[in-house]
This record gives C-alpha cells, sequence and structure tokens, in this order.
C-alpha cells in the first residue's frame, strides 16, 4: 500500500516543493524494493502521470534524465559518460555524411538558381520578389559574404559551372544546419522515451536517408527550415521537462528558445505556421492541465499565461517583423521585384525611376505613361506583337498585365477625335474626358468588344486595334478619378483612374488570373461589367514623361514601414496562390510521398552528367510507413488496456505512457506537417514533405524501440534479450546496407543508367516512377 502512495504521488502534476521532496522518496524506495502492482488501478493514471517530463529538485538530484529503469521497474543511475558518448557518435556521423562531397557538382543544382540568386541579391543590396520569408535567403546571403562571396554569379539555370566563385560557403552552412537534424531527433526522442535505443533508431533513420543528406546538401531553404522545426520542438519538449520549476532559469530559457526558434520557422517559409501550431496547442493543453491543478492559485495561472504570450506570442513576432525591417534595410537598390509592389514602395528604392524623381503632376494629352493596376501584384497595362491564339475571342493583339518594368508597358495619351494638333501649353486630361490609350511600340489602341475573355468568361476581352493609332469606336474609354469630380485634372500617382469603355460600358480590369503559355504566362486584363470599384478596376499613372509640363519631387510618396510590411505579405501571399501546375510541369500529389513513390531530379539526366536525385531511402521510408499503421495499432491496444484497468507491471505502464505522450505528440507533428498540403491548389513538390518525414521517423524510433522491448511478451529471459539484441541488430543493418546501395543517388553518379547492367544502380529501381 505504501507503494501505491508513492506512485500515486510520483506521477502527481503539482508542482510544490513537498510533492518533489515525496517524489524523490518514492525513487529512493524503488531503489530498495521491487514494484508489486496493486489490484487497484491508479486513479486518473492517464490524465495526471508525466512520462519523459520529470519533475527536478534545485538541491536535490532527482532529476530523472540521469536515471533510466530496468526491467523490473527499478531506477538505477545512467551512464553519463555512455549517454555523452552516444551524442557524439551521432554528432560525428551525421556530419561527415552531409559535408562529405559537399563540392560536388562544380555546377548550380535544382532551386540553387533561385536561392543561390537571392542569396547575390543581399550581398548586392538589390530588391526582389520571393513569395518566402526573407530569413532563409538572408542568412544564404550572409553565410556567402563571409565566406568570400562577392555576390558576381548570376546563378541562371542548372548545370551552369561556379568555376572560381566561391559557392562552398552557402552549400556548407546549409550542410551543417542539415546535420543537426538527426542530433535533434536523437534529444527529442530521448527526453520523450527516456531510452536510448529508441534515440538511436531515430538517428539512424535520419543520418542514413538518402533524401535528408541530399536535400541538406544544397542552397535550399529547405535545412534552414527544418533546423528552426527541430529547434522549436526540441526546444519545446525540454519547456515542458521544467513544469517543475516554473520561472526558473532553465524554464525561461527553453520557453525563449521556442519562441526564437518559431520566429526563425516563419521567417524561412509560411510552412512554420504548422510548428507554431502544434507549439499552440501544446501550450494550451499545459495550461488547461494548470487550470485544472487546484493547489495553484488563479494568480500563478495568470502568470503562467502572460509568460507565454511574451515568449511564444509577443517576442516571435517581434523577432519576425525584426526580420523584415533589416530585409528592406539591406535590400535599399531597385531590382527585378519592384513590378510587383506599388508606386509608392517603389518610389524608396535607389535607382528606380520614382526615387527621388521628378515628373510632372498632371496628366496630359501627348503624355507617355505606364499604367499600374492597384491590385497588389496586379502589373502594369503591357502589350506586345503577339496576337490571341483561335479560338480565344478575336484574333488581335493581345492587352494583358505584366509584373516587371518593360518597354512594352509604355503608352501614349490621345484625343478620341484624333485632333492631336502640336501646341505649345499642353492640354491636362480631366476626370470624365474621353481618351484613346495608343501603345507606344505597336501603335495599336487600347480597345475592347463584346467578346469573351479569355479567363474570365463574363468578362470582355481587351485587344490592342488599329494601325498607327487609327481604328473605330471600340477604342474610346472615358478617364474617372475616384472620388473625383467633372472637371478634377487626373494626378499622377496620387489619383486613382478608372477606364469605363464607351461602346459597351464594361471598365479595365486586371483580373489576377494568370494567361496559359501563348500569353507568356502574364496576368489576364479584361473588361468586366461590373462597375463596382475594387483594386482590380483602378489603376494609377506612374510614369510620366511629358517635356511641356513642370517637373515636381516625388519624395513625399515614400510609405512608412507598417505599409510595406502589409504590402510585402500581400504580395507573398498572392504569389504562393498563384504558383498553380503549368502545362506538361512536374507535379507531385501528397499522396506520393509517404511512399516514396517519385523523387526530384537536382542534376543531370543522360550517361555522360553528372547526376543527383533527391529520393528517401526506401528501406527507411517504407519502414516509416509500416510504422504509421503499427503504432495506431500499438497506441489502440495501450490505451484500451489503460482504460479497462489491466493489470500491467511498471515497465509495461511507462511504454504505454509513452507510446500515449511521446508517440502521440510526434503524430500530431506529422499530421500538421502533412495533412494541410491535400488542401492546397498551388503546385507541389516531393521535398514539401520532408518536415513530416523528420515527425514520422521519430514516431518510428519510439513505436520500434516499443515494440522490440516487448520480446518478453512472448520469451522469457535470457532468450527474450537475445531477441531483442537480434532485431535491434537485423534494424541497424538493414538501414546500414539500404544506405551503402542508394548512397550514389545522394553523392553522385556517373555512367549508365539505372536500366544498364553495368550502371551502379542496376537492380535497384524498385519502383517504375524513380527516374535514375
Amino acid at each position: 500500500m505504501a507503494n501505491e502512495e508513492c506512485i500515486n504521488t510520483q506521477w502527481s502534476s503539482t508542482k510544490h516543493s513537498s510533492t518533489i521532496r515525496n517524489r524523490k522518496a518514492c525513487l529512493d524506495s524503488e531503489n530498495t524494493e521491487s514494484f508489486q502492482m496493486s489490484s487497484t488501478p491508479l486513479p486518473k493514471d492517464e490524465n495526471t502521470q508525466n512520462v519523459g517530463h520529470p519533475a527536478e529538485d534545485d538541491d536535490k538530484s532527482s532529476d530523472r534524465r540521469s536515471v533510466r529503469f530496468s526491467e523490473t521497474g527499478i531506477s538505477i543511475p545512467r551512464n553519463e559518460s555512455r549517454s555523452t558518448g552516444l551524442f557524439l557518435l551521432v554528432a560525428v556521423i551525421s556530419f561527415s555524411t552531409r559535408i562529405y562531397k559537399i563540392m560536388e557538382p562544380p555546377h548550380v543544382c535544382w532551386d540553387e538558381t533561385h536561392f543561390g540568386k537571392m542569396g547575390s541579391y543581399y550581398i548586392n543590396r538589390t530588391f526582389f520578389f520571393d513569395v518566402h520569408p526573407p530569413l532563409g535567403k538572408m542568412v544564404i546571403g550572409l553565410a556567402g559574404y563571409m565566406t568570400g562571396y562577392d555576390g558576381t554569379f548570376p546563378f541562371m539555370k542548372p548545370g551552369d559551372k561556379y568555376e572560381l566563385h566561391s559557392y562552398g560557403g552557402m552549400r556548407g552552412f546549409c550542410a551543417a544546419l542539415g546535420s543537426c537534424l538527426p542530433i535533434f531527433a536523437y534529444l527529442i526522442v530521448l527526453e520523450l522515451s527516456q531510452s536510448c535505443t529508441a534515440a538511436l533508431i531515430t538517428a539512424a533513420l535520419l543520418i542514413f536517408d538518402t533524401g535528408c543528406i541530399t536535400i541538406s546538401q544544397y542552397i535550399l531553404l529547405d535545412p534552414i527550415l527544418m533546423f528552426f522545426i527541430m529547434g522549436a520542438v526540441l526546444s519545446m519538449v525540454k519547456f515542458n521537462q521544467q513544469q517543475y520549476r516554473p520561472f526558473s532559469a532553465a524554464w525561461w530559457l527553453w520557453l525563449v528558445l521556442t519562441g526564437m526558434n518559431l520566429a526563425g520557422a516563419l521567417g524561412v517559409k509560411f510552412v512554420g505556421l504548422f510548428v507554431i501550431l502544434l507549439v499552440g496547442l501544446n501550450t494550451v493543453w499545459d495550461l488547461w492541465r494548470l487550470l485544472g491543478d487546484l493547489d495553484i492559485s488563479l494568480i500563478d495561472i495568470v502568470k503562467h499565461l502572460l509568460a507565454r504570450v511574451v515568449g511564444l506570442i509577443l517576442l516571435p513576432l517581434f523577432l519576425y517583423v525584426t526580420v523584415f525591417a533589416l530585409h528592406f534595410v539591406i535590400l535599399n537598390k531597385s531590382g527585378p521585384g519592384d513590378g510587383f509592389f506599388s508606386s509608392a514602395f517603389q518610389s524608396r528604392l535607389i535607382g528606380n525611376n520614382l526615387h527621388n524623381a521628378s515628373m510632372p503632376q498632371y496628366l496630359a494629352y501627348g503624355s507617355t505613361i505606364t499604367v499600374k493596376n492597384l491590385r497588389i501584384a496586379g502589373g502594369y497595362l503591357h502589350s506586345h506583337w503577339h496576337l490571341f491564339p483561335e479560338g480565344v475571342g478575336a484574333k488581335q493583339q493581345q492587352v494583358t498585365a505584366y509584373l516587371h518594368k518593360d518597354y512594352n508597358n509604355l503608352w501614349v495619351v490621345r484625343r478620341h477625335d484624333h485632333s492631336d494638333a502640336p501646341s505649345e501649353a499642353p492640354d491636362l486630361v480631366h476626370h470624365g474626358d474621353i481618351i484613346r490609350l495608343e501603345h507606344k511600340e505597336t501603335t495599336r489602341n487600347l480597345h475592347s468588344h463584346l467578346h469573351e475573355a479569355p479567363l474570365t468568361k463574363k468578362h470582355f476581352q481587351v485587344t490592342g486595334y488599329g494601325i498607327n493609332g487609327t481604328g473605330d469606336s471600340n477604342d474610346l474609354w472615358q478617364v474617372e478619378v475616384c472620388g473625383g469630380h467633372k472637371g478634377d485634372p487626373v494626378k499622377v500617382l496620387r489619383s486613382k483612374v478608372r477606364f469605363l469603355h464607351r461602346a459597351t460600358g464594361c471598365v479595365l480590369y486586371s483580373s489576377g488570373k494568370t494567361l496559359p503559355k501563348w500569353g507568356w504566362e502574364q496576368v489576364e486584363v479584361t473588361c468586366s461589367p461590373y462597375l463596382k470599384e475594387t483594386p482590380n478596376s483602378q489603376w494609377n499613372i506612374e510614369d510620366h514623361i511629358n517635356p511641356k509640363l513642370p517637373n515636381i519631387s516625388l519624395s513625399v510618396l515614400k510609405p512608412h514601414f507598417l505599409e510595406i510590411l502589409l504590402e510585402s505579405h500581400i504580395v507573398m501571399i498572392r504569389g504562393n496562390s498563384g504558383l498553380k501546375p503549368k502545362d506538361n510541369e512536374m507535379n507531385s500529389k501528397p499522396w506520393h510521398w509517404p511512399i516514396n513513390y517519385q523523387g526530384l531530379r537536382f542534376s543531370g539526366v543522360n550517361e555522360t552528367e553528372y547526376r543527383v536525385y533527391l529520393l528517401g531511402n526506401p528501406v527507411v521510408w517504407w519502414l516509416n510507413l509500416a510504422s504509421l499503421g503499427l503504432y495506431v495499432v500499438m497506441v489502440a491496444v495501450a490505451s484500451v488496456a489503460l482504460q479497462r484497468g489491466v493489470l500491467l507491471d511498471q515497465k509495461r505502464r511507462e511504454q504505454c505512457q509513452v507510446l500515449r505522450r511521446g508517440g502521440g505528440l510526434l503524430l500530431l507533428g506529422w499530421l500538421l506537417h502533412y495533412a494541410p498540403f491535400f488542401t492546397m491548389g498551388r503546385i507541389l513538390y516531393y521535398h514539401h514533405y520532408f518536415p513530416a518525414m523528420l515527425f514520422n521517423s521519430m514516431l518510428t524510433g519510439i513505436t520500434l524501440d516499443t515494440l522490440l522491448q516487448s520480446a518478453d511478451l512472448l520469451l522469457r529471459p535470457p532468450y527474450s534479450d537475445w531477441l531483442l539484441r537480434l532485431g535491434n541488430m537485423v534494424l541497424v543493418l538493414s538501414i546500414l546496407y539500404s544506405f551503402y546501395l542508394f548512397h550514389p543517388l545522394s553523392y553522385g553518379m556517373r555512367g549508365p543508367l539505372a536500366h544498364d547492367p553495368s550502371s551502379s544502380m542496376a537492380g535497384l529501381k524498385w519502383m517504375d516512377s524513380w527516374e535514375f
């Protein structure tokens, strides 16, 4: 009966020192006598146990990290030197596998063409646009700068030789962060399971996975993103372990580190929102548990709540905004991303034609202008010599919206009656005037008619029509200044303008939809019969050239920080939503990923090229897939056994709780990083699964260790010990041998392809969808 009281006290969630002393007394008691399970089930066992979150006493050595439980349930000291040795072994092998052949191939591979180029932009302080937040590219640029890269390599396309350019620092930086992933996973599983075997299984799965190696060795955002995700999970687990020492230095340290890693994950990719949700759910559950502890006052609960608000909301938000502040300060020169942003945003960029510029204040006939849509990423009104294809409205000249600065964005403002006689005094354009817009390069007029638009079928087609400015009545547009009155002049940049088509009554509109390849994947421009004022139907005059008018300074248009922060996020979100699969472009389905259905070519296609292929070690990935099903069965059996009060010894009860708590946390992490992709309409790739794969591998480590530790259910000692050792040996050898077979995928192949018997990969193409 005394032992039962000790165990009830041991698993209590109270935080007070009397409970800690009682718990230590229980541990001491366990060291002197075997545990005998009482026939009375433990009250609220499944709700109050904290396996993997042990109590710690400030003055006494009751830290369960320094103990382990034997098969009889007796607490014995853990061999600290052995534990340290295993950790160092994991770290050395992890770094060795990632750094090996880091300089090969010496040419641009896959998305290095994007993220290496963006690193160069930071070094050159050139503004660009990307659909991801800036932290990942920023640290890539910093790594290159610190290792001697001068930002001059163009990163034009995969296969371009680096030659004398210093690229090793950027690759090495990504590889170093990728090398930390098995180490973090080892520590996470060790904390959740208190099993070195489970932690080592997890580390082996990740260290010897060819996919994890490949994705860590190149200039990509993925290793940086996964570093912060795993850092956040490790910090969260460590923080949970400090629950018996609230508001101590260690408690605050892990809370702050969790917040910092959350900011880092979100600052690299919006996928970081998934780990934020994981930590958020864990925090809600933690606070709910504290609320149910009647030994804690409401004042203390409020203190806990405020501490988490500061550490997990305000601190990450501050760091995230700081990253953008640095981003805007560093990238202060005009670059290829200007056109995605508003005219006011562009006025702050050095080298942009709007920066410290001066131009005529009012629009006049005869002016050469660019017209920008006010929808974020709505683009410039644009035309070119290409015609609409057969079957897409009238076969006339295409008019689109283009996101970049271009000569084909220039239009000339003409009178509606062709009475453009030269005069000394320019005639201004006013609200309500009827004008023609003549494309400067092709001399065709902006035109609309009753043919349906290419993509937005309820709108009308907009084209370029006529020769040398001569067209018909469908070329006439009425200028309306939003909020203006009859006779108000049209102000450059400041006026929001609509163009109403005189013949049909529709309004010029940028739909935001991307045209097919015949439209050069530019944005569709239509004439909308729906006259409601929206940013899609509003435009402003950006560039304005008219030597007959006096110029004014545009410096007053520069926006403040919160405006550009908000605008940049709107542009990124719309950019992400616009990443739709294109014709004949390789696209991957989420259900392909766990089964390792198809990889990605990083480098090379034919026999003469250096080939690198992103594909997970099939033994590791299929073992992970099998473990998902196995875990569900095992945790269901464990839950039923605990719910029914089945008599279990100490070891078995601990295994059940590790499965439910530690395994449940990892399963939730896997679901949060995998399931949302089924709802996304954007283009998806195989590499999007790798954050979820990390959680899957950690779950596999716990699941397989629990399964092997259950050998004593089948055999009696010493035969059960032999079976346990044999199972671990077969598992490790399978992982090592499969890595030996498939390592050329990561470290590069030359010569015959896999279908050739003389190839190094002959006989290893186990699925027809693999392309090596």
